[in-house]
C-alpha cells in the first residue's frame, strides 16, 4: 500500500501508512489517499459478518497499513475497541457490540435506524477513530523514539475526543484550538476541565473555520512544522478517516441478513470526514445504495450536491447554530472526494483548490464533471433549528428515543431520501447531554446524562484566549515545547 497526495507531490515516492500517520497534510498542501482502494471480496464480506468490532477493525485496517505487523495491529484494535472503553451505552445488553444498531421503525417502506457511535469516553462519534489514533501514535512514536506535538482545531467534539485519547500518552502534547464562546457548555467543560500537563486548550477569537485555517497555515510552514514536530488529529488525518470506515461495514452487517442486500447511510456533515469514510467503504465494495449528506444552516456541502457549485463562506457568513459541530463552511476532507470525482487528476484538483483560496470556490456543473456525482451515490439535504427541534420531539414521541441536535439533522434529511425496501441508517453523532439547551427546548425536560459526567460544568477550567493569528499560536506552541 502506497499513499499519494491529491495535489500530485511526491509521485513515484514511497509513503507508507506509518509515514503519513503523524504528518497530516502532504507537503504540497494536499491530502493523502491510497494509490488505489483495496477491494473486499465476497468471501471476505461473508467472513467478516460474524466478527466482533475489534477484529473487524483489524481486518479492514490491515488492508491500509501493511507496514504494521499483524500481531501488533491486532493487539492495538483489541485494546482500543473494548466494552470498558465504550461503556456509555444506553442499553447494557448491547455493550459488547461497541456500535449497536437501534431500529426506530419503518417509514416509507424502509427500516429507519440509528447506528450508535457515541458510547465512548466523550459521548461523540469522534471517539471511534480518536481512541485508535491515540494508541497508534503512542505505538509508532515509541517504536522510533520520537515525540509529537499535536495541533488541532475543533468545533466541539473533535477536541474533547482527541484530548481524552491523548491524555497521559508518552511523547505526545496536544494543542487544541476552538472558537471562543461558540461551543455548548458541556462541550466546553469536557475540554477545558482537563488538567493533564500534556493538554493545552486555546480559545481563538473567531469561528471554527478560523481555527482550521490556523492549523493549515502552521502545517504549511514546513520549517516550523519540522522543528516543532507538529502532527494533526483533525479529520484530514488519514488514520482517522480509515478508522471510520469500519463502522460502515459493522452497520451494514447489523442491518442486513445477506450480502446481496443494499443499504443507505445518512451522515450529519460539516468537514466531510465522516461521510468520506462511507465513500471509501463503498469504493472498497460495500453494497451502499446512497450516501446522504445532511447539513445544518451552514449548507456548503448541500449546495454542492444540489448544484455542482462549491462556494465556501466567509467567517461573517458562518452561522452559529444549535448543531455547532457542523458550523463549518470549508470542508477539509472534501478534496479527497473531488480527487476521485475528477478521475484522480492531481493537476485539476490543485487548480480547483487554488480557486477556493483565490476566488472562494469552483463550479463543476459548468465543466460537466458534476454529472458523475450520481455514480458515487451522493445526495444531500439541509436542516434548520426549527427542523431539528421538531425532529427531536417527533423521534422521542414516536420511538421513545432521545437524539442530539446533529443526529436530528440526519434523521430529518434521511426521511427525504427513503427508498422502500432499502434500510436507511443514520449515523448518530453524539449523546443528547452535549446539547442540553436544545433538548430542553424540544422536550421540556433535561437530557439523559451518564453518571460519569455529573457536575462536569462546575469543574475548574484551564484554557488560553488568543486572537485569530497563526503567528501567535506558533509562539504559544514554541514556548511550551522548549
Amino acid at each position: 500500500m502506497n499513499y499519494i497526495s491529491t495535489r500530485g507531490a511526491g509521485i513515484g515516492e514511497r509513503h507508507t501508512f506509518s509515514d503519513i500517520l503523524l504528518g497530516g497534510l502532504a507537503k504540497d498542501g494536499g491530502l493523502y489517499l491510497p494509490n488505489e482502494y483495496p477491494k473486499v471480496s465476497a468471501d471476505e464480506l461473508a467472513r467478516w459478518r460474524a466478527l466482533p468490532y475489534a477484529d473487524l477493525a483489524f481486518e479492514i485496517l490491515r488492508k491500509f497499513s501493511d507496514d504494521i505487523p499483524d500481531e501488533d495491529l491486532r493487539e492495538l484494535t483489541r485494546r482500543t475497541y473494548t466494552a470498558q472503553v465504550y461503556c456509555n451505552v444506553r442499553d447494557e445488553e448491547n455493550a459488547a457490540q461497541i456500535t449497536p444498531l437501534k431500529t426506530l421503525g419503518v417509514e416509507g417502506g424502509a427500516p429507519l435506524s440509528l447506528l450508535e457511535l457515541s458510547n465512548g469516553p466523550t459521548l461523540a462519534f469522534k471517539d471511534m477513530a480518536m481512541q485508535l489514533l491515540g494508541n497508534l501514535f503512542e505505538y509508532t512514536l515509541a517504536k522510533h523514539g520520537q515525540t509529537l506535538n499535536i495541533l488541532g482545531a475543533t468545533s466541539g467534539d473533535t477536541g474533547s475526543a482527541a484530548e481524552y485519547a491523548m491524555r497521559g500518552k508518552k511523547g505526545i502534547r496536544v494543542f487544541m484550538l476552538s472558537p471562543h464562546k461558540k461551543m455548548s457548555a458541556f462541550q466546553t467543560a469536557q475540554m477545558y476541565s482537563l488538567q493533564d500537563p500534556n493538554i493545552f486548550n486555546i480559545a481563538i477569537e473567531g469561528v471554527f473555520d478560523d481555527c482550521q485555517d490556523i492549523v493549515k497555515a502552521v502545517s504549511n510552514d514546513h520549517a516550523f512544522k519540522a522543528q516543532q514536530k507538529i502532527g494533526t488529529v483533525n479529520s484530514i488525518n488519514w488514520a482517522r478517516v480509515v478508522a471510520q470506515v469500519v463502522y460502515y461495514f459493522k452497520g451494514y452487517f447489523a442491518a442486513t441478513k445477506s450480502n446481496d442486500e443494499r443499504v443507505s447511510f445518512t451522515v450529519p456533515s460539516g468537514n466531510f470526514g465522516n461521510v468520506c469514510a462511507g465513500h471509501i467503504a463503498r469504493m472498497m465494495g460495500l453494497p451502499v445504495e446512497k450516501l446522504v449528506v445532511a447539513t445544518n444552516e451552514n449548507d456548503v456541502l448541500d449546495e454542492f450536491f444540489r448544484t455542482g457549485i462549491y462556494r465556501v463562506r466567509k467567517s461573517s457568513e458562518t452561522y452559529h447554530t444549535s448543531s455547532p459541530s457542523m458550523d463549518i463552511s470549508k470542508a477539509s476532507n472534501f478534496e479527497r472526494f473531488v480527487f476521485d470525482l475528477l478521475g484522480r487528476d492531481p493537476k485539476r484538483v490543485l487548480q480547483l483548490f487554488r480557486d477556493v483560496e483565490e476566488k472562494g470556490g469552483f463550479d463543476l456543473q459548468a465543466s460537466g464533471d458534476f454529472a458523475r456525482v450520481q455514480e458515487f451515490g451522493f445526495v444531500s439535504g439541509r436542516s434548520s433549528h426549527d427542523d431539528r427541534v421538531d425532529t427531536i420531539r417527533d423521534v422521542f414521541e414516536q420511538y421513545d428515543t432521545m437524539i442530539d441536535t446533529h443526529t436530528a439533522d440526519g434523521v430529518k434529511v434521511a426521511r427525504e431520501h427513503l427508498q422502500a425496501g432499502i434500510p436507511m441508517i443514520v449515523l448518530e453523532t453524539a449523546q443528547p447531554i452535549k446539547f442540553g439547551e436544545t433538548i430542553r427546548e424540544a422536550l421540556e425536560r433535561e437530557p439523559e446524562r451518564p453518571a460519569a459526567f455529573s457536575g462536569i460544568e462546575d469543574l475548574p477550567q484551564r484554557f488560553e484566549v488568543l486572537g485569530n493569528d497563526a503567528e501567535r499560536v506558533k509562539a504559544f506552541v514554541a514556548e511550551r515545547t522548549r
